[in-house]
Parts: C-alpha cells; structure tokens; sequence
C-alpha cells in the first residue's frame, strides 16, 4: 500500500513537472512531508527526509531530460564543466547545512523560497537576454555553482529555477540556458542525495525503509512513475497559454510557500 501511494505521489509530481516545465522538487516535498506525517514518522527528521528523497528522484528525471536536451544540441557543455565542480560541493554542503537546520526552520526557509519564486512567476520577471553579454570568467561561474548547489540542495529542487536566470544575465539564450541547467541538475541531485545519506546515517535515523535522509520505496515508486507522467503533462500543457500556465504554478507555489511558512512558524 504504502509503495502505491508514493506512485501517485510520482504520477502526481511527474504530471505537474510535465505541465509547469520545471522539476517537482516543490511538489514533490510537501506531498512527501504530508504522508510522512500521516505514516508517524519522526516529525524532527520528516522534512529532512522529504528534502533528500526530492534529490534522490531528481537524479532519475534529470538524465531522461538531458538526453532530450543533447540530441538537440542544446546543452553548453563548457559551461556546464566551469560550473559542475562547485555544484557538487556546493550540494554536498548545502546537505550539511541542511543537517543543522531544525525540521521548522528548513520548512520555514523553503516555505518562504517557494513564495519568492511565486512572485517571479506571477510576475513573468524573467528580465530580457542581452546576446552581447558574456559569462563571467571559470572561477566566477565556479563560484556561481556553489551558491546554486547548496541553495538547490537545502530546498530539496534540481537547481533549474535559479541557474537559467544567472545564465539567463549573461546572455545565454533561453532555449540553451534551459537545456544547460538539466544538465546541472544531475550533479546537484547527485552530491544533494549523497549528502543527505551520509548526514542522515550519521544522525542514525530511525525510519524504516530509509539510507540516511533518503527513503528508499518514495525514491523508487516517484521515480518511476514521474518518468511516466512527465510526457503526459507536457503534452496538455502545449494545450494551455503559458501566461495561464504561469499563474496557476504560481499560485500552487504560494498554497506550498504559506503551508510551510504556517508550519515553521506555528
């Protein structure tokens, strides 16, 4: 029963990321945090475990997506290789850091990260490309790679919602700057699930079915059924105008944003 619902919970996320074009790390959390809630799990390491089983799927969707993304010839693979260095650290990190954090206060920090993303959306601040930028020297975008690894890695995402926008300034096109952060995705879901098992054994975490802050039957079912459902929504979302897209994900990013918020706080 239980690997069923984390089915849904897959098909559900995978749909959701077809449809909204973005990974399900901000679906994919609070659905996890909520059955994890209702299983009796330890409410001090549920939103831990949400977070590093999030990571853990992203690896899955992420390859399928850069495949996609390559045969197009779309992926800045230099680029990719200045910044995938300090992503892994950087999520590796952010795991770390994530680890100190009570379940609250990362509750109360992703809840208010999903608002802020809402805003940008409902916005449609996605600012305009100038071509004639270039991207700042290797060690710079290293140091870019870090700061998304741990951010990406503490709110549990595969890092898309904030490495196009900084590529985005430096004048890489959309389509290019899309397709470079799937690839960036991987590292950052790699070192993020890594980091959250080696912590979370270290915390020695007493939730069945778990390697650390990952838990192993969600991992399994979202991964399978996400892989799944993503063409679904894809396909529905070319049915719909991307302005209404924009403000419904926004809108679900808001109902997440002060669900979290009222939690962290309350």
């Amino acid at each position: 029963m239980e690997l069923i619902i984390y089915l849904l919970i897959g098909a559900i996320a995978g749909f959701t990321a077809g449809l909204f074009g973005v990974g399900g790390g901000l679906i994919i959390v609070p659905i996890l945090y909520i059955v994890f809630t209702q299983l009796n799990y330890d409410p001090n390491v549920i939103m831990h475990i949400a977070v590093g089983t999030s990571l853990a799927t992203i690896i899955v969707t992420s390859i399928s997506s850069v495949m996609a993304h390559h045969k197009k010839g779309a992926v800045l693979w230099s680029v990719f290789r200045n910044l995938a260095p300090g992503l892994v650290l950087g999520s590796f990190l952010g795991a770390g850091i994530a680890d100190l954090m009570s379940g609250q206060h990362l509750q109360l920090v992703i809840g208010i990260f999903a608002i802020w993303m809402a805003f940008k959306m409902f916005r449609g601040a996605h600012g305009v490309v100038d071509p004639n930028r270039h991207l700042p020297s290797a060690p710079i975008q290293f140091a870019a790679g870090g700061g998304i690894g741990a951010a990406s890695a503490i709110f549990g995402i595969g890092g898309g919602s904030l490495t196009v926008p900084f590529l985005n300034r430096y004048g890489v096109v959309m389509q290019k700057a899309v397709a470079t952060s799937a690839a960036c995705g991987l590292p950052i879901a790699v070192a993020g699930a890594v980091g959250f098992m080696w912590f979370g054994t270290k915390q020695q975490v007493e939730v069945p079915n778990t390697i650390g802050y990952v838990h192993i039957y969600a991992f399994i079912g979202i991964s399978i059924m996400s892989f799944i459902t993503a063409k679904v929504g894809a396909r529905v979302a070319h049915r719909l105008s991307p302005a209404m897209l924009k403000k419904c994900f926004a809108g679900l990013l808001v109902t997440v944003g002060c669900y979290f918020v009222y939690k962290g706080l309350f």
